[in-house]
């Protein structure tokens, strides 16, 4: 027993040297998730800053004025136009100079004044669903704010028998980064550490040093234990690099316990190894490894939750889901980012993700073991 674990530890060793002492492999390990991090941050954003639109006031009045310097001074827009007649509309949209154009009607400061509503018309581009829908909730959103100004400043009651107050729990500012970039430490890590799993046995077979590696007197599961474990470990440097850039770069708050959050991540990185320990037993070159870690990686984002929610995905595909380990890797980061959640909360995720690392390793030990004989 103390010589098998002696065995493993010098085969630990051996891949860590082989990946670290590469500058090139460094770089690898550490740089892009980080920029990847960054990119999601910046980049695979849904909130809407300086939204294009065209003006078309009809009424010209100080209520109109005001309620455009409203729609300006808001943050979320940009007048890139302001249009004479309608049949300019069609051009700033089609040509897409503009997301949206707002109609003012020209009786909307005599509508406000009896106290009935003013109708205001938003013609939004389409083509892009997400975007023009969320302009279309920041546009209400600062209409029923003017529309109550207005009154209050004009000693009119509220129209309204209900009054609705907003609140959002644990994102309240709704940023597309704090619920995007704690889903990236599951997202990336598990994209790296099957890279890494799968091309180990591919570099030896493509250096030619694997051959001399059967001849050894390691046994083909303690291969397999040498060549998972250093993956683990690269893995948890570059979840952790992400958590860094979370808080110390965005500056977003974590809510819940590191040791929750590290035991979570171990048995998503156990089932992740157990998968690229598949790929690495069939993978004959470091290419194949590579595409054949890009062919599986791509389904399991797309079922994951990370872009969609999985609510709204067919039956079929929502079952499928199931056997997806990113699946649980994502909910079980968000909840403990962003909610502080325990593992009592999460203990359904924890034991699906067991239940998956239980079936990963032992046919990923059998393809291994097979293969090297």
């Amino acid at each position: 027993m103390i010589d098998a674990l002696f065995r493993i530890l010098a085969l630990i060793r051996k891949e860590l040297l082989a990946i670290l002492k590469d500058p090139r492999s460094r770089v690898s390990v550490l740089i892009p998730p980080i920029m990847q991090c960054l990119l999601f941050g910046y980049a695979a954003s849904y909130d809407l800053t300086n939204v294009p639109y065209a003006l078309l006031d009809h009424d010209r009045s100080a209520s109109s004025r005001a309620y455009v310097a409203a729609l300006d001074g808001s943050g979320a827009f940009q007048r890139v136009a302001t249009l004479d007649s309608a049949s300019a509309i069609s051009g700033q949209i089609t040509e897409r100079h503009a997301v949206l154009a707002v109609v003012i009607p020209p009786d909307f400061e005599r509508l406000l004044m009896a106290g009935t509503a003013a109708p205001v018309q938003v013609i939004a581009d389409g083509r892009n669903t997400n975007t023009a829908g969320t302009a279309q909730g920041y546009v209400s959103s600062i209409t029923e704010a003017f529309i109550s100004h207005w009154r209050s400043e004009h000693g009119q009651q509220a129209s309204a028998g209900v009054t609705v107050n907003t609140r959002a729990w644990y994102n309240p500012n709704f940023e597309t980064r704090w619920n995007m970039i704690p889903s990236l430490i599951g997202t990336i890590t598990m994209m790296m550490t099957m890279i890494l799993t799968a091309m180990s046995v591919a570099r030896e077979r493509e250096a030619g040093t694997f051959e001399q590696l059967l001849v050894t007197p390691f046994r083909p599961s303690e291969i397999m234990i040498g060549k998972a474990i250093p993956s683990m470990i690269i893995g948890t440097i570059q979840a952790t690099s992400i958590l860094l850039v979370a808080q110390l770069w965005f500056r977003i708050p974590f809510a819940g316990s590191y040791a929750v959050l590290y035991l979570s991540l171990f048995e998503f990185l156990a089932a992740s190894v157990g998968i690229g320990l598949f790929l690495s037993s069939i993978a004959r070159t470091m290419q194949q490894a590579i595409i054949g870690t890009v062919v599986i990686m791509m389904p399991f984002m797309l079922l994951s939750g990370l872009t969609t929610p999985i609510s709204n995905m067919p039956v079929a595909l929502q079952y499928l889901t199931c056997l997806n380990p990113l699946r649980y890797a994502i909910s079980m980061t968000r909840q403990i980012y962003l909610e502080n959640a325990g593992i009592s909360q999460l203990l359904p995720e924890m034991l699906a993700l067991l239940a998956i690392a239980a079936v990963t390793l032992p046919v990923a030990a059998w393809m291994f073991r097979n293969r090297l004989g």
